[in-house]
């Protein structure tokens, strides 16, 4: 028994007779009939009552329509839940971002193309987003001053300055803006160990030989925001980042050369996906050399 047999059966129980399975199915009418006598030699068994013009299916040919009912329909809702998946109806995206002020707007124009799509926003440390894209937990991240490699498609969302940031009662929130000298006095709010915005203070404060008094060490903005709102040091952060709150003032950095670079990435080996290449494309991202969305 083969697939073409068992489809001739099945075309021929469904429409009623032998004709009619052979438009349906684009063949001619003696090659169905063919099919279906070869299915019924091999077993030995009628499938079918066959009087004149009449047919109808037999006891076992019943219950064998049955089967292939079954057989069918499921063969539908596979080709149904790729063809979705094709046309992007339907469908998950993971995405991993160090900060919050890129990622939403991204999603925002990827869900109105393609509302099907389940989109799961996680928010970790650059070094943590770089192990999860390496182990398949993430579709795409968005890191700040991700070093390209050639394993992964990079491309570049953001430069941003580093500005420090005060309580309002601080005696530096009166300045327009202060050195990294000056800081140098004050206790500083600093993030984790693992985070990109400490490393460019530390790497800053190192090349102007400037020691870096430690007032607290937290975990995440939004901790070091409310240690510096309740005056335990000064806080650092990339300019787009310090956001609105009325309880602070954020300083430029006069003498600060360090940028916040913010990429997306993605894994080369994941950029064959096309809701990855549809995320790039409807962001107007570039695709990597020789790719079509």
């Amino acid at each position: 028994m083969n697939n073409s047999q068992l489809r001739a059966f099945h075309a021929v129980a469904l429409h009623g007779g032998f004709s009619k399975a052979a438009d349906k199915l684009g063949l001619t009418q003696p090659a169905i009939s063919d099919q279906v006598k070869k299915l019924e030699e091999h077993f030995g068994v009628l499938l079918f009552h066959r009087h004149k013009r009449v047919v109808k299916l037999t006891s076992l040919g019943e219950q064998l329509f049955e089967i292939t009912k079954h057989k069918y329909q499921l063969e539908d809702q596979a080709r149904d839940l790729l063809s979705a998946h094709q046309a992007l109806e339907n469908g998950s995206l993971t995405i991993a971002s160090d900060t919050p002020l890129y990622i939403f707007p991204l999603i925002s124009r990827f869900k109105r193309l393609y509302p099907g799509i389940s989109v799961t926003a996680t928010f970790a440390n650059a070094e943590e987003i770089i192990e999860g894209l390496n182990s398949f937990s993430y579709d795409l991240g968005i890191v700040a001053d991700v070093t390209p490699e050639d394993k992964f498609h990079t491309i570049k969302l953001a430069e941003d300055p580093l500005v420090a940031f005060v309580s309002k009662k601080h005696e530096l929130a009166h300045k327009d803006d202060v050195t990294l000298r000056e800081l140098s006095r004050y206790p500083l709010v600093l993030r984790e160990k693992r985070s990109r915005t400490r490393r460019l203070i530390e790497e800053e404060f190192k090349n102007a030989e400037l020691s870096i008094r430690t007032g607290v060490e937290v975990q995440g903005r939004e901790a070091a925001r409310e240690a510096v709102a309740a005056e335990i040091g000064v806080g650092l952060v990339s300019k787009p980042e310090f956001g609105h709150d009325q309880r602070l003032i954020a300083l430029p950095l006069r003498d600060c050369s360090a940028v916040m670079t913010e990429s997306i990435v993605c894994l080369k080996d994941k950029m064959d996906r096309q809701i990855v290449q549809a995320f790039f494309t409807c962001n107007d991202l570039p695709l990597p050399d020789g790719e079509i969305a």
